[in-house]
């Protein structure tokens, strides 16, 4: 699954997003045909959806999977992949070493929240790689505090109010 060209949906609900990203390099440009040639003579489909990301696909292609009763890895190094993990969706990142496999509970230990969690998470700490700003001076360890006392970004935003400190 790869992106295809062109803008997506989110660069119209937030036009700044991937904004800072330095274009590819020319010389991997020139490598993603032969990518895709390669993948198809090894007789695998591939899939490239206009308006969407490929972690869209990706997580349309698992959902669908995992609901039909397949057992279903994602082989990733991306964070944002970590909300799909189920029990029957894992998370593969070979390129780590030693390769680094997230299931449920996996994901509860790298990031301090579960699968479920991983949205709200991202979104109170933001994401600099693609320009998406979180809530100003949260980061990973008073997101993570956040969500386990208030339950979800529903409940932290519901609580604002009452949480103490610089950062409430």
């Amino acid at each position: 699954v790869f992106d295809a060209k062109g803008k997506t949906f989110r660069d119209d609900w937030y036009p700044d997003y991937k904004a800072q990203r330095a274009p590819m390099p020319e010389a991997l440009v020139q490598q993603i045909e032969p990518i895709h040639e390669v993948v198809r003579l090894l007789g695998w489909p591939v899939l490239m959806v206009p308006g969407i990301e490929a972690d869209d696909a990706i997580g349309t292609l698992a959902r669908v999977a995992a609901a039909s009763g397949h057992k279903v890895i994602i082989s990733t190094g991306d964070k944002d992949l970590a909300q799909l993990v189920t029990a029957d969706v894992t998370l593969i990142n070979t390129m780590s070493k030693p390769p680094e496999r997230l299931d449920i509970e996996g994901v509860k230990s790298k990031f301090g929240v579960p699968p479920e969690r991983i949205v709200d998470y991202l979104t109170l700490i933001g994401d600099s790689v693609d320009n998406v700003p979180g809530v100003d001076k949260v980061g990973p360890k008073t997101a993570v505090k956040w969500i386990n006392d208030f339950g979800s970004l529903d409940g932290v935003v519901a609580a604002a109010d009452s949480i103490k400190g610089a950062v409430g």
